[in-house]
């Protein structure tokens, strides 16, 4: 599943090791979610940090995440400045 096909209120688990909840139904290199980490907070997180989800009543993670070119490209330039 990409990026873009996660919709509202999908549990998705971060590359840091975080939980969120998705709060729109954007597509792109950006989604605002509510992210469970040191504290609760809500704001965006870049798609390419979403590495797995959990629909609504699934107990396990789905690891089958694909990424668009521009995610992607986007990942690259990130690393490259040491975001």
């Amino acid at each position: 599943m990409t990026t873009n096909d996660l919709k509202k209120g999908t549990r998705i688990l971060l590359a840091n090791d975080w939980e969120a909840d998705l709060w729109d139904n954007q597509r792109g290199n950006t989604r605002i979610a509510n992210v469970f980490g040191f504290v609760t907070e809500a704001g965006s997180v870049y798609s390419h940090d979403i590495v797995a989800y959990k629909l609504k009543g699934d107990t396990e993670w789905h690891r089958d995440i694909e990424y668009t070119p521009a995610q992607e490209k986007l990942r690259a330039a990130v690393r490259r400045v040491g975001l």
